[in-house]
């Protein structure tokens, strides 16, 4: 396409739950048209009433004043067909993480949408190329990966297929600042820059509770470090039942080691706060997480059952282990091109995931160690825990030199 500059002055959610209302509210409030669809019209008619609700509730706590909620409201409309987006500058979808049904969308907003319209998808871990492949726009498809609560959280993942065009991306960093986020541009490798580095730290997490770790303890050694939240206070509040569902519909998964825990609870019907009971216990109304002994017992039995000895796990043990973790996938997040920065990398965990903001970000924080230093601990991991702690090849090679993960960029 000649087209050099992309202005976004129109955009369509699509997708009426928890993220497409954040979504949706994120552009409003930055004064951008939204027409909004979804195929259940009662669902989307109870989301504009809680987006009116939110409005109310931010009049009253002083954030805005009325004609400002006037002014946001005024900017949502229902859409009632994939027609009705013909002429939006910017498609949106926020669907659930189904592969199959993403495309089928795509496929279908491809033939309806302007030629000069651009089409995201807000998938937190889906391969943004196969998504692009069935259009015939690929350099105008890219992931705009919000966080939730998406009018809330800062965080924009911003996603590039293989065949983004460059005005494509600057578009979206242009919206990104309009909407007061921050805009980080990720690669496309499953889980992008943030959920692809919270994998490993959350196996680590979920195999130092099977060796002889309780939850609570895990997270209490996380968040004296800093962290917002540890781990298993972070299932608890997004649902611990979203990836055992998700494991169950991929077919796969379910029987690793770390996930049984996980899976124990959720047989239990212990999905977090939403149940008022997950890895803690909440009382009617609250969100205060409250140590559960029968928790401690499920851990014990379980790890017991697996063939586990159990042991006296230190909480510099849960610090350094969960950290490395981080670290270890950044360096091969940054060796691949998936980052454009240790700085962005960074960014993403300061932004979107708690990371305590006075330490820098989990890039900084190894910097500041020394890469010699975390080489050797990585090496003293993989023997007593494993290959999966190798270190990183640039880790490796910035030790040698003697160099930093911020004075690192991959060469083209």
């Amino acid at each position: 396409m000649s087209q050099t500059r992309f202005d976004i002055q129109s955009a369509a959610v699509i997708g009426a739950g928890t993220m497409g209302r954040g979504i949706v509210m994120s552009l409003a409030n930055a004064g951008v048209q939204v027409l909004w669809l979804d195929n259940n019209p009662e669902m989307l008619e109870q989301a504009l009433g809680v987006v009116c609700d939110t409005y109310a509730h931010n009049v009253r706590q002083g954030r805005i004043d009325e004609e400002q909620a006037q002014a946001r409201r005024a900017c949502i409309s229902k859409a009632v067909d994939y027609q009705a987006l013909k002429d939006v500058d910017l498609v949106i979808e926020a669907v659930y993480e189904n592969l199959e049904l993403k495309q089928n969308i795509f496929r279908e907003l491809d033939g309806i949408v302007k030629p000069a319209g651009i089409l995201a998808s807000n998938t937190s871990a889906l391969d943004i190329d196969a998504i692009a492949a069935v259009t015939g726009r690929p350099e105008q498809v890219l992931g705009l990966h919000f966080f939730s609560p998406a009018h809330i959280m800062k965080l924009l993942e911003i996603v590039r297929g293989a065949q983004t065009s460059q005005a494509v991306l600057e578009a979206a960093k242009e919206l990104g600042k309009g909407m007061g986020k921050v805009s980080v541009v990720a690669g496309n490798c499953p889980g992008f820059i943030g959920n692809r580095m919270l994998k490993t730290y959350v196996r680590e997490a979920r195999a130092m509770l099977l060796e002889g770790a309780y939850p609570h303890q895990v997270d209490a050694a996380l968040q004296a470090f800093g962290f917002a939240m540890g781990p298993f206070r972070m299932y608890d509040v997004v649902g611990i039942d979203l990836e055992w569902r998700a494991r169950e519909l991929a077919g796969e998964g379910q029987d690793q080691p770390e996930v049984q825990i996980d899976n124990r609870l959720c047989e239990l019907g212990r999905f977090g706060q939403k149940s008022r009971m997950g890895y803690y216990r909440y009382a009617e109304g609250s969100r205060q997480a409250e140590h559960d002994p029968e928790v401690d017992a499920l851990v014990q039995r379980e790890s017991e059952r697996l063939g586990y000895r159990r042991r006296e796990v230190g909480d510099e043990e849960i610090r350094e282990r969960c950290l490395l973790a981080l670290v270890n996938e950044g360096a091969k997040i940054l060796e691949e091109g998936m980052a454009e920065s240790s700085t962005d990398i960074d960014t993403v965990y300061l932004n979107g995931y708690g990371f305590p903001a006075d330490v820098g970000g989990p890039m900084t924080w190894a910097d500041r160690q020394g890469l010699p230093a975390i080489r050797d601990r990585l090496n003293g991991l993989a023997e007593r825990h494993g290959e999966h702690w190798k270190p990183a090849e640039l880790v490796d090679s910035l030790a040698t030199l003697g160099a930093r993960f911020v004075d690192y960029k991959k060469e083209d």
